[in-house]
């Protein structure tokens, strides 16, 4: 049994190790055709099949509420008297590091502020183009991004805790395919293609990651704004993210997840007492109304087309859906002992709450801004954020703060995913390799240097949402694997206790 465990660890490893490498010389000496390759899937997809990354989404949703009231929210993630592993502070506080990451600080004020002044439907710069912003931006970073995790992670958490199959997105397959199958080649395939997907996704954060570090490096220090500087800024962050996941889960993961957690709310405080605290708490909940109607109208609409929403709403599906697996993953694993009622109320409602104020602090820094430094400030998303507080009291102090979050953040998500491809590679072993940590950490970070040569920003954006494809296909079957595995063993939950006493008053 030991040596047939090697070999299929040989196989998901060395598939996608070669697999990665094909992708980091095709972008890197082949760069036209790379370019051409992935812009013409990018267009077969953005034309033919949005409708199926938004049918997702929605699906995951609904699933969310669902499973919330159904008969199975009682259900252990692990035997009926286990205890949850972590706190629910750092609880909280790794999901979050991991689930989110560079986004909230590289688009905190540049999202809301490209909407409301290039705004879908209505004039720019208005008060209809400032909700317009705030609701767009809720429905990208909220619940719909944390119902997408959220499936995928309840699914792993049962069926590892709770059935003691490996912490494997093949596992998910097991009600509809049996054990064999799944430890055979189609489960093969499934998990290299988990590699692969959550490559994509953290490539994407690393990319933009490196970008705006070295933007705001320059914009405040004048450090060049080149690709030697951005390799170097990979390196000696790939070298910390590394030394994070060789120390597990319960040391370097976790006290890097608190911090971090630390520093997000340092960061967010700040901006609160020098920005118009007013403002911000009146475009939050106006900004919530309108966000809760998208998501019982607009959110239902899956056929949605045009540029805006392609350069936009899809390329976050797709963002989210490629982030699902590590993220997934990474919350399953440190989730054991919560029901899932409790998991899906926290995991659900309380970083994407954390999302919406985030949004509405910094949104409302960005839009409030004087308008000549507004259409500056996003003529360059990556320095956005630092024009913008150019603008207001202790800017540069705070400025300096979010660079040191984004490399705070830049490392406790790839730690996260470093940690979860090793632990796929291995056959779904939650202590893998140190060397399997290492090599893979590199590759994300090899690629995330190919990519930023072949195409800059937009190559990285490009990547998730091709490689969401596939492995949005396996979160749709995962979807009803699950449900056919808890009304299989669960189905009875409730009528169990009702029988055992008609038994015995039988005999």
């Amino acid at each position: 049994m030991k040596n047939s465990i090697k070999k299929d660890d040989k196989v998901i490893y060395v598939g996608s190790l070669v697999i990665s490498l094909l992708i980091f010389i095709w972008a890197i000496f082949f760069e036209e055709q790379f370019l051409e390759g992935t812009s013409s899937l990018l267009n077969l997809i953005t034309n033919k099949l949005s409708w199926f990354y938004c049918g997702l989404m929605l699906t995951f949703f609904i699933f969310c509420i669902w499973i919330l009231f159904s008969k199975f929210r009682n259900i252990k993630l692990g035997e009926d008297d286990s205890k949850p592993e972590f706190s629910n502070i750092s609880w909280f506080s790794m999901l979050f590091s991991a689930g989110i990451g560079i986004g909230l600080v590289f688009w905190g004020i540049a999202e809301p502020l490209t909407h409301y002044l290039n705004p879908l439907g209505v004039q720019g710069g208005t008060n209809e183009a400032k909700m317009f912003a705030f609701k767009k931006t809720f429905l990208h970073w909220g619940i719909s991004a944390w119902a997408c995790y959220s499936i995928l992670a309840l699914a792993l958490a049962y069926m590892n805790f709770r059935k003691h199959k490996p912490m494997l997105i093949s596992s998910l397959f097991i009600p509809l395919i049996g054990e064999e199958r799944a430890r055979g080649p189609i489960g093969k395939t499934i998990d290299i293609f988990t590699i692969l997907a959550t490559i994509s996704g953290i490539v994407t954060s690393l990319g933009m990651g490196t970008l705006q570090i070295n933007s705001g490096l320059n914009y405040l220090f004048n450090v060049p704004e080149n690709k030697l500087v951005q390799v170097s800024i990979i390196v000696i962050i790939t070298i910390l993210f590394l030394i994070s996941a060789c120390t597990g889960v319960n040391k370097g993961i976790k006290i890097l997840s608190n911090l971090n957690m630390l520093l997000a709310v340092g960061l967010l405080l700040a901006a609160m007492v020098v920005g118009p605290f007013k403002d911000m708490i009146n475009n939050l909940f106006f900004g919530m109304f309108e966000y809760g109607k998208a998501l019982l109208y607009e959110n239902n609409n899956i056929f949605i087309k045009g540029d805006w929403y392609n350069n936009w709403t899809l390329f976050y599906w797709g963002w989210w859906i490629a982030w699902a697996p590590f993220v997934a993953i990474f919350i399953a694993r440190v989730s054991k002992g919560r029901t899932i009622k409790e998991f899906i109320l926290g995991v659900l409602f309380v970083p994407s709450g954390f999302c919406l104020v985030w949004f509405s602090v910094f949104g409302t820094i960005g839009i409030n801004a004087p308008k000549d430094v507004a259409l500056n400030a996003i003529q360059n998303v990556e320095t956005a954020f630092f024009v913008i507080f150019r603008e207001y009291p202790m800017g540069f102090a705070i400025s300096v703060l979010a660079i040191i979050l984004i490399f705070s953040f830049f490392i406790t998500s790839a730690d996260s995913a470093t940690y979860v491809l090793a632990m796929i590679a291995s056959n779904g072993d939650t202590n893998p390799k140190i060397s399997r940590k290492i090599i893979l950490g590199s590759v994300q970070s090899l690629l995330t240097i190919a990519l930023l040569f072949a195409g800059g920003l937009k190559m990285v954006q490009n990547t998730s949402i091709i490689m969401a494809l596939p492995f949005g296909i396996i979160m749709a079957f995962t979807i009803v694997a699950f449900v056919k595995e808890l009304y299989t063993t669960e189905g009875l939950i409730d009528s169990r206790p009702v029988l055992k006493e008609v038994n015995c008053e039988k005999y």
